[in-house]
């Protein structure tokens, strides 16, 4: 219990750091401006809220959110600095694992009415991913997997909720910045064959888009350093912001 409570302090820690970074960089006031608003005050369920920097971004663009996370203790971090910032949206919170919601909380995000739906993966606790104590190999895999795993689940649940016109996913990853018009078709092929496949969303080469994070923040390095750790192929690669937006097929 002691190493998993040290191990969630350092997360804590490390991402009001590095999200500061961001937000200072404008990386999260970039991230809020690619989300679909088609309502005057749009509703956004935002999956995994983390430490609060998305939804202080999603709050100062006028959004109303429902903050969601299964750790009370990012709830709490998020709710202190929302209580620090002048914003226009409106926002409420949600201690929820949605790998597993209850119908309580299915309950309260149908009430909500979300017409859209983010998954900004920024970062989560190795104890979270399931790479705590694997080798850096094991733990990219790990990692990898959870990302995947928790695709699938925002977009099943958006598929369900009648409301939902649009899905906003965020990655951190690294390509080769020559070949980003690549990677764009790239990425909106995954999601559509892999994490959308038999849901009624599309995307096209317009809906995807990448940010350089180079020289921003520590994790830009951290990442450049792993991806080639991984794949020692890739000689020459730049840590990005990967968005992609998927909009809900006309029926």
């Amino acid at each position: 219990m002691t190493n998993t409570h040290n191990d969630l302090n350092g997360f804590l820690d490390y991402w009001e750091a590095e999200g500061a970074a961001y937000a200072h960089a404008g990386d999260y006031a970039w991230m809020a401006e690619q989300v679909p608003a088609p309502l005057p005050t749009t509703k956004a369920l935002e999956i995994g809220c983390g430490v609060g920097f998305g939804t202080q971004a999603l709050l100062q663009r006028g959004f109303s959110v429902l903050a969601v996370d299964a750790l009370a203790e990012c709830l709490t971090t998020t709710q202190a600095r929302i209580a620090r910032t002048e914003h226009t949206g409106e926002v409420r919170f949600l201690q929820a694992d949605i790998a597993a919601p209850d119908a309580a909380t299915r309950q309260t995000i149908l009430d909500f009415q979300p017409q859209v739906v983010l998954c900004w993966l920024m970062g989560a606790p190795q104890e979270t991913t399931g790479a705590a104590g694997k080798t850096d190999r094991a733990a990219s895999e790990a990692v990898a997997a959870y990302r995947e795993k928790t695709h699938r689940q925002i977009a099943e649940l958006a598929a369900s909720l009648p409301e939902v016109v649009a899905v906003h996913l965020i990655d951190r990853t690294a390509i080769p910045w020559q070949a980003k018009d690549l990677g764009r078709d790239t990425l909106v092929r995954y999601h559509l064959f892999k994490t959308f496949v038999d849901l009624p969303f599309d995307a096209v080469r317009g809906d995807a888009l990448y940010r350089k994070l180079s020289g921003r923040a520590e994790a830009a390095g951290k990442l450049q350093s792993e991806l080639r750790r991984a794949h020692p192929a890739l000689k020459s690669v730049t840590p990005t912001l990967a968005s992609l937006v998927l909009r809900r097929k006309a029926t």
